[in-house]
């Protein structure tokens, strides 16, 4: 899978359903093989996971020695709430009402690409999200990406 790149405004009807838009179905590869929705690990939004990229963390994940307490501790919150779904004959996802409310999702959403991801926001929190983000961006950007080495791509 490549990156996801896009930031989709959407609604989710009363049964927590919401139509994946075009460009975004497209970008997500083979949508037969289903997906992974589940709780995030560090913001009241969901993480949409392609089926293919699941299966890379997974394998990342049971690398880790179970009989370590904080690698099962890590592996239980990391799969608490985690749902396979799947994109119905129509392109809806039925979001399952246990993550519904964990990220206080009402009407209005947004899909955000986050690199070979999909977040799924409520529309609110994420406005106010990147809101707050924005005073102290340009010194995460520099503590994150400051150090990285050319190395002739172009992006230093």
């Amino acid at each position: 899978m490549s990156t996801i790149i896009g930031t989709y405004e959407c609604k989710v009807d009363a049964k927590g359903r919401l139509m994946l838009p075009a460009s975004l179905k497209k970008q997500l590869g083979s949508l037969e093989d289903g997906f992974v929705l589940k709780r995030s690990v560090f913001q009241p939004c969901l993480e949409l996971y392609p089926m293919d990229e699941w299966n890379k963390m997974m394998q990342k994940i049971n690398k880790l020695n179970r009989f370590v307490k904080k690698n099962n501790d890590f592996i239980r919150r990391f799969t608490a709430g985690v749902k396979m779904i799947e994109i119905d004959a129509t392109g809806r996802v039925l979001i399952p009402k246990d993550l519904v409310v964990f990220a206080k999702i009402d009407k209005d959403i947004v899909l955000s690409s986050a690199v070979n991801i999909v977040e799924i926001w409520d529309k609110d929190l994420y406005e106010n999200t990147i809101e707050n983000a924005a005073d102290d961006f340009a010194d995460l950007a520099e503590e994150v990406m400051g150090n990285l080495i050319d190395d002739g791509d172009g992006i230093s």
